[in-house]
């Protein structure tokens, strides 16, 4: 599983012109499922994106997690299998099923409590960087 965690001021989530999800300052996670994944990983994925400390605390240092105070949205993103080490179109073949990567999806969201865009959808992600502050995450 991988995630790209950004912080952000804002973000929002369109689906056939229509916003469905909308946060203020927080988090971004852009969500790629692989075939080896499940449950315990989806759910230790949750746990560290929600302890990651890259948040300002008072002295300016990145040192808060995300906390109850911010926002947290999920977006699942295929994509991020993507793999064009040989040509230049790109290979989902290391990406999940639907079928597969959907529940997963779904449980990883509800564990923070997230919004999350509409899986399989095509969507217009919106954000506005907060830093710019990205971190990759990837767990086997």
């Amino acid at each position: 599983m991988r995630a790209v965690v950004q912080r952000v001021s804002r973000a929002a989530v369109r689906v056939d012109g229509a916003t469905v999800a909308d946060i203020g300052p927080g988090l971004l996670v852009l969500l790629g499922i692989t075939h080896d994944d499940d449950e315990a990983i989806a759910e230790r994925l949750a746990d560290k994106v929600a302890a990651l400390r890259i948040f300002e605390d008072d002295e300016g240092r990145m040192n808060e997690p995300l906390g109850e105070a911010r926002d947290l949205l999920v977006v699942s993103q295929f994509t991020l299998y993507g793999d064009a080490r040989r040509g230049n179109r790109p290979s989902f073949a290391a990406a999940a099923r639907p079928e597969q990567a959907e529940p997963l999806y779904e449980r990883f969201r509800a564990r923070l409590g997230a919004q999350g865009g509409v899986f399989g959808a095509r969507m217009e992600v919106e954000l506005v960087n907060d830093g710019p502050v990205t971190i990759v995450l990837d767990l086997p």
